[in-house]
């Protein structure tokens, strides 16, 4: 489905992402794990086409992303990023349905949609008549997965979906979030800087560092097999064994 190939990002003088491939494995998660400013949420915009590799081509189903494919290829691919990215001068409902309109699907359609992604997501019709300034943290995530879920796309990209959220309600959606993956098999990319969160939900770790990656394999492999030093000292800095976490 997704591939990366050789694909390179500086930002000025500043690399951003080394010559770096990777395909996620269909229907499973895979998550880029990584401290600050490592280039994950840099591979993960490439993914998506918010911005151009210098080198190297991305592949979404063998087609290229360019100019010409780019808007085609984004309907296949829902987007979450940090804190939702909720427009705040439409409703909730709107801002789910905004996509769906515009391609002009049915009214009956997007109503059954809808419906179908309330369920899902375990939010109430009526709150889709609040603005997101009027919805909580967990309410606004709700309605951003709901957005990008819309269109039932093949790939899914979430960008620190839950780092905003208070650890009560950030626990909750990991939960709801795992359950959901699971039932719609879908392919995911998540980024996170914790590795208790990567052990939650990744099939697939992918551990970088200052543009490149160090290591991917599961957390058995981190754990017990680290590729270097940086990968001891990442997991060690994370403190508490996240396999506690997983098991909790």
């Amino acid at each position: 489905m997704l591939a990366l190939d050789n694909v390179s990002k500086s930002f000025g003088a500043k690399l951003a992402l080394a010559s770096t491939s990777l395909v996620p494995t269909r229907g499973r998660t895979t998550v880029l794990l990584g401290p600050s400013g490592c280039g994950k949420s840099t591979l993960l915009r490439l993914m998506v086409g918010l911005v151009s590799p210098d080198a190297g081509r991305v592949l979404f189903d063998g087609v290229e992303l360019a100019p010409a494919s780019i808007d085609a290829i984004r309907h296949r691919i829902g987007y979450v990023i940090q804190e939702g990215g909720l427009f705040p001068h439409l409703d909730a409902r709107a801002n789910v349905t905004l996509l769906a309109r515009y391609l002009g699907r049915e009214a009956a359609w997007i109503d059954a949609r809808v419906g179908e992604l309330c369920g899902l997501m375990r939010i109430p019709a009526d709150a889709l008549a609040r603005y997101p300034g009027q919805l909580s943290g967990g309410e606004r995530q709700r309605v951003a997965l709901m957005r990008a879920l819309m269109l039932d796309p093949a790939l899914l990209l979430l960008d620190e979906p839950l780092a905003a959220l208070d650890a009560m309600t950030r626990r909750e959606l990991q939960t709801e979030l795992k359950e959901i993956f699971a039932r719609l098999a879908k392919t995911v990319v998540l980024v996170t800087h914790d590795l208790h969160e990567a052990a939650w939900f990744g099939d697939e770790i992918v551990l970088m560092r200052e543009g490149r990656i160090v290591q991917r394999g599961s957390l058995d492999d981190l754990l017990a097999r680290p590729a270097d030093g940086f990968v001891t000292q990442f997991v060690h800095a994370q403190r508490a064994d996240p396999r506690l976490a997983v098991a909790a």
